[in-house]
């Protein structure tokens, strides 16, 4: 079993680089870093996690793949990648472009998860309605891998269109692309079309969830086999471990608070304890 991290990167949060190079040390896999742009007072909508209260973190959410590009610099094998990228939010030729630079010079660690987003003022801050928002985040995807894919790419959708273009460099590894969000036909038909994983929020419930998404990645011809599944901002345990084990998952992604080192040391050196 690999493990990997997720952690909210803040400007009080454990400095990423530090954070990158302890991970690596204890041998653990992966590190992945949400994203939110940006956060309007107004808080019109609820916490997606159904707290009383908006936690700090959020507010103060470092960019992405900036902070991705400060981890992969100062490590040699770790993985990197967003977890999760709100791909609705963001220019798909920047965005795409700035993905592939990243990929580029890590050697091919990084891994691309997105979601669809929960927060409805921020989203129509970019444009994005809450109802055409996993449209929008489909074309996105397509329009990057595209222009990652092909020597000559163009697009040309409902809310993604360009003429035939060059765009290099290009990606080492894809990147992989893994959607986040909670079991469902529309979720899993995503995955289907367009994705190379499924990484569910805390982990409840994948068991149930495996044959719904076995079934949406045949009608779409797709080797359900081929298809990643990582239990993503879970808390291990040996039990947890072992039962994930057992469905043939084969990595865990766990969650660290935004926090400065002294808390976060000594749960990376507990996690480890599980390799």
């Amino acid at each position: 079993m690999r493990l990997g991290v997720t952690m909210f990167t803040t400007d009080q949060a454990m400095p990423v680089a530090d954070l990158a190079r302890a991970a690596e040390e204890r041998g653990l896999t992966s590190l992945y870093v949400p994203e939110h742009t940006h956060i309007p007072i107004s808080r019109r909508t609820p916490p997606a996690a159904g707290q009383d209260v908006l936690p700090e973190e959020y507010k103060r959410t470092l960019d992405p793949l900036v902070t991705l590009a400060y981890a992969a610099a100062v490590t040699e094998r770790l993985t990197v990648g967003t977890g999760i990228m709100l791909a609705a939010q963001r220019d798909p030729i920047v965005t795409a472009k700035a993905i592939a630079t990243l990929d580029h010079l890590s050697g091919g660690r990084f891994v691309l998860g997105v979601g669809f987003g929960w927060n409805v003022e921020e989203m129509e801050s970019h444009g994005v309605t809450y109802a055409t928002r996993r449209d929008v985040v489909r074309e996105h995807v397509l329009a990057m891998k595209e222009l990652w894919n092909r020597d000559v790419a163009g697009f040309q959708g409902r809310h993604v269109s360009f003429e035939p273009s060059w765009s290099w460099p290009k990606p080492v590894a894809g990147p992989p692309v893994l959607i986040g969000g909670a079991a469902g036909p529309k979720l899993f038909a995503h995955v289907a079309e367009y994705a190379d994983g499924w990484i569910p929020i805390g982990g409840k419930g994948v068991k149930d969830a495996l044959p719904a998404l076995r079934e949406a990645c045949e009608k779409a011809g797709r080797d359900p086999a081929a298809i990643k599944v990582i239990p993503f901002g879970t808390v291990p345990s040996a039990g947890k471990l072992e039962y994930y084990a057992g469905l043939g998952i084969e990595e865990v992604v766990c969650s660290l608070p935004s926090a400065p080192a002294a808390t976060i040391l000594p749960i990376l050196d507990d996690y480890s304890s599980f390799l």
